[in-house]
Order: structure tokens, then C-alpha cells, then sequence
């Protein structure tokens, strides 16, 4: 029987994240698994946590949503060690692109009882980040600057947030310009924003990269050049379905090192946490971690 070590930051979705693990423990624990549980203090103390409970053979489970989910899994990149994912969180959109079940019930099946999936991850280096490693994508633009301001709204919680976050940014938007290379081809770009995801899913499950796979050994690039805010709004609206890679001002390339610049500070996020601005290089690792699905 599998042995758990969940790890919890207690200070983002305290009650969310107590609430979905309280749920999963008891059908855990009444099939015989064995489960602890770590309180994280930071996204760092949680990379420790995950990887001391994978030196002892133990699966680690992320409970939490995509920053969480991200700063485990990229610690346990590359090291063999399985990671189960608990969505709890606003986006949960890596657990989505997975398909992970919401239900406890379900979810404790996986858990018990799936096969670990080999999957892709990404390596991020920067000037600000000598080196991590996430999950779901790299994004650079508007969609930075929302996820930002939902990071910190503290009226709206969920899609709502990240809605109201997305209509802020806009409205102040200035479209830049930016410099995209691709596997050593460089490719200039106007516009909103730039992704490079590994997962199709990101700001709490708009389809940013409908094409995406999270192991097939390439990244997804995603540049959305200048348009009439009308149209951007438009736009913003088909992300629930992926239509809007139908649209001319929608641009995808695909490789597995991508190389972010503009022509100003303009901020990127990794996995809903946003904290430094470009230049960024993105490489996908592939079949970098094992994971529960």
C-alpha cells in the first residue's frame, strides 16, 4: 500500500485546502494507506518538504491549487519521485489538464490505485530565478499583470478574481513589443502577451493552448499580437473554449527551448505565481515527473 506525505501551505486557501485533504484522508486511511501530513511556511519550505518525504520513498501530495502544485512538482522533477496532486486551489489548472476528478472518492482511486504517468515539465531561467522548475506554462503580458492583481484581491475569490483582474490589466494595457525565439529563431512580436504552456489549461481553465500535451516533449507558443480592446474583450471571452486560435491575431509556434524578451519591464508568471519580469527562457524537460493520473 502506497505511503503519502501531503504537503499544505496553510497561509493561501487555508479552510479550501483542509477541507479537500480532511475529505480524501479518512478513504485513504480506511484502505490501509498510510498518510502525513506537512504544513508548508512558504513555496520554498514546501520544495524542501516534498523532496526530504521523496528521499524516503514516500508519494508526496500537493493539496492546494497551481502554485502549490507547481513549486512541488518542480521540485520533485527529474528525481523519480511520484507526485499525487489534491485540487484545491482557484485554478487548479494543471489537476485539469490531467484530468483529475473532483470528487474525493475518485480521487482517492487515482491515488490508491493508478499507474504514475511520466510527464513533461518546465525549466525556467531568469535573472530573478537562477533556475525552477514548474508544470503548466510561462506566460508573459497582460495575463501576468491580471493574475497579479488577483493574486491580491482580497474581495473576489476564484474565476470572478481573475475576471476582474483580467479586465484591470487591460484597460491599462500598452501593447509591447516583444523578441520570441524559438529554438534559435528568432520571431518579433506586437501585442498582449506571450505563453509558453505545457498544459492547454491556465488562468482558473481558459484553453489558452488547445494543441498542448503535457508529454509529448514541446511547449505550446502562444503570442496574441495587438488589437482593438473591443476585439481583445472578444477574445478574452472564446479563451473558455479555445476559438480564439482561430482569430489572424492569434500566432502559435511550437518548440522545447523558448527565449522571452520585450522591450520593457514587462512581468511573467509561472503557474499563478508572479513575481519578476522578462527577459525569461523556458525548456521543457521531457518526462521529467511521474504523477498520479
Amino acid at each position: 500500500m502506497r505511503q503519502f506525505t501531503a504537503v499544505v501551505n496553510p497561509t493561501a486557501g487555508a479552510a479550501t485546502a483542509a477541507a479537500a485533504l480532511l475529505a480524501l484522508a479518512r478513504r485513504l486511511r480506511e484502505e490501509g494507506a498510510d498518510l502525513r501530513t506537512e504544513y508548508s511556511r512558504s513555496l520554498d519550505h514546501a520544495r524542501e518538504l516534498a523532496r526530504d518525504a521523496g528521499q524516503r520513498g514516500r508519494v508526496v501530495l500537493a493539496v492546494g491549487g497551481d502554485g502549490i502544485a507547481g513549486g512541488v512538482g518542480g521540485a520533485l522533477s527529474g528525481t523519480g519521485t511520484t507526485l499525487g496532486l489534491v485540487p484545491a486551489g482557484r485554478g487548479n489548472d494543471f489537476a485539469r489538464a490531467l484530468g483529475l476528478p473532483g470528487d474525493p472518492a475518485g480521487l482517492a482511486r487515482i491515488l490508491l490505485h493508478g499507474e504514475p504517468r511520466q510527464v513533461d515539465t518546465i525549466e525556467v531561467v531568469s535573472a530573478v530565478h537562477d533556475r525552477t522548475v514548474v508544470l503548466g506554462s510561462v506566460y508573459a503580458g497582460v495575463d501576468a499583470l491580471a493574475n497579479r492583481h488577483a493574486n491580491r484581491s482580497r474581495l473576489l475569490k476564484g474565476s470572478a478574481s481573475y475576471y476582474a483582474g483580467g479586465l484591470r490589466a487591460v484597460t491599462t494595457w500598452r501593447p509591447a513589443r516583444y523578441r520570441v525565439t524559438v529554438d534559435g529563431t528568432e520571431h518579433t512580436h506586437t501585442g498582449y502577451t506571450v505563453v509558453a504552456a505545457n498544459s492547454g489549461f491556465y488562468g482558473s481553465g481558459r484553453v489558452i493552448a488547445p494543441d498542448a500535451r503535457v508529454d509529448d516533449g514541446l511547449l505550446d507558443v502562444v503570442m496574441i499580437e495587438e488589437a482593438p480592446r473591443r476585439l481583445f474583450f472578444a477574445l478574452m471571452n472564446e479563451l473558455g473554449t479555445g476559438a480564439h486560435v482561430r482569430r489572424p491575431q492569434v500566432r502559435i509556434l511550437r518548440g522545447s527551448e523558448i527565449r522571452i524578451e520585450a522591450d520593457r519591464d514587462i512581468p511573467y508568471g509561472t503557474d499563478g505565481e508572479v513575481d519578476a519580469v522578462l527577459p525569461v527562457t523556458a525548456r521543457v524537460l521531457p518526462g521529467a515527473l511521474r504523477v498520479l493520473c
